[in-house]
């Protein structure tokens, strides 16, 4: 598309590709026979949710907002899950929620009373540490050591509390199959008398099966096995899954500035505002039409973003040819995360949120304004 059609910055979601991941989604899920829900940390773009509604049926919320937000918007009740609940907003995230996962014994004990008082059917489940990833990065590997998510083994009590239908784990980050195996071997050798006992277990996000090359087939096999071994009906929430390779962020250059032989591209967007993974994991997003330097390299500009954080930049690529103030700069897979974790530091401007429709059209659902940076602070 003409993507200087579009207001720049922009988050650009590509409605066809949303919908092939959700094709996928669901011929795993009917395959398996489990539940697949959207968790809202990975994707919360609601304006798609008519469309996502199309092929599942739930959400998984982790804050009062969250759930609120799967009830008016997934038109349903969440799946919720939070390290710790708040006493003046129990009441109020309990109408939102179909079941309620607790970090810790004494969170249950406090809270799980006044599920019983809910006006609705709430399911109760205990989230588990099963002490083991293969996640590299320390920030996103729930079962680091000394990690506050999750009951670990040995502070697991020896008989499951009474009202408990659940077990929920979360250990993945972009993941496949075959690391989920071994989280399941983990999880049957310390926890796996209680899973006997339980109604559901729900395997947390993580699971990139919208990526090339993933073994669907391996991953129906293993659910299906665990299914059938445990009598429970198994659930994930993906969130990167859903929206993966779905759309772009476009950004225009602004200025060129040169430092001891280093030429930088300033942009009218913020890593560390618009794109915060991109430092805190770290990884080095794609460009349409850029490529990483080599010797041969002659155009290589270091990209700045917006703010005045220093290290706002990413180290350079190579473009192929000059760029000059007005070129577009188009980063690849930017729907997923990217855009739930922005923010307004510095009072840079927020990118535009859109939709390149199917039938080619583009809406621009939003864009944002100096009222919505000044009214979050007063």
């Amino acid at each position: 598309m003409d993507y200087s059609t579009l207001p720049s910055p922009a988050f650009v979601l590509d409605e066809k590709l949303l919908r092939k991941n959700l094709v996928l989604i669901k011929s795993v899920m009917d395959a398996a026979e489990i539940d697949i829900i959207l968790a809202f940390k990975g994707f919360a773009m609601w304006s798609a949710f008519p469309l996502v509604r199309q092929y599942v049926h739930g959400a998984t919320a982790s804050s009062l907002f969250e759930a609120r937000l799967c009830y008016e918007e997934m038109k349903t009740r969440a799946h919720v899950y939070a390290p710790v609940y708040r006493d003046d907003e129990f009441d109020e995230l309990m109408k939102y929620s179909s079941h309620i996962v607790f970090n810790s014994v004494a969170q249950f004990q406090k809270f799980y009373p006044r599920t019983l008082q809910a006006g609705h059917p709430i399911s109760c489940g205990l989230r588990v540490n099963p002490e083991y990833s293969d996640v590299g990065t320390d920030l996103y590997n729930p079962s680091a050591a000394g990690s506050r998510l999750g009951i670990g083994s040995a502070e697991f009590p020896s008989e499951l509390p009474n009202g408990v239908e659940g077990i929920h784990f979360h250990v993945l980050c972009e993941s496949d199959s075959y690391s989920l195996e071994k989280v399941l071997q983990a999880l049957e050798e310390k926890y796996g008398r209680y899973l006997h006992q339980v109604k559901w277990v729900n395997m947390g996000g993580g699971h990139l099966m919208t990526r090339q090359g993933y073994d669907h087939q391996h991953l129906i096999n293993l659910l299906q096995t665990f299914q059938k071994k445990y009598q429970v009906k198994v659930l994930l929430e993906p969130g990167s899954a859903f929206a993966w390779e779905t759309g772009v962020l476009i950004s225009t250059v602004q200025d060129i500035v040169t430092h001891k032989g280093v030429k930088t591209a300033i942009l009218d967007v913020s890593f560390t505002a618009h794109m915060p993974d991109t430092l805190e994991m770290p990884y080095r997003p794609g460009i349409v039409g850029a490529k990483d330097p080599d010797t041969t390299s002659e155009h290589i500009y270091r990209l700045g973003g917006v703010s005045c954080l220093a290290g706002d930049f990413m180290a350079p690529y190579d473009f192929g040819k000059p760029l000059q103030v007005g070129d577009l700069v188009v980063f690849k897979d930017m729907i997923h995360y990217t855009m739930v974790k922005t923010t307004m530091f510095n009072g840079v401007g927020h990118p535009a949120i859109t939709t390149l429709k199917e039938d080619g059209t583009v809406v621009v659902h939003r864009e944002f304004t100096y009222e919505d940076f000044k009214n979050r602070l007063s």
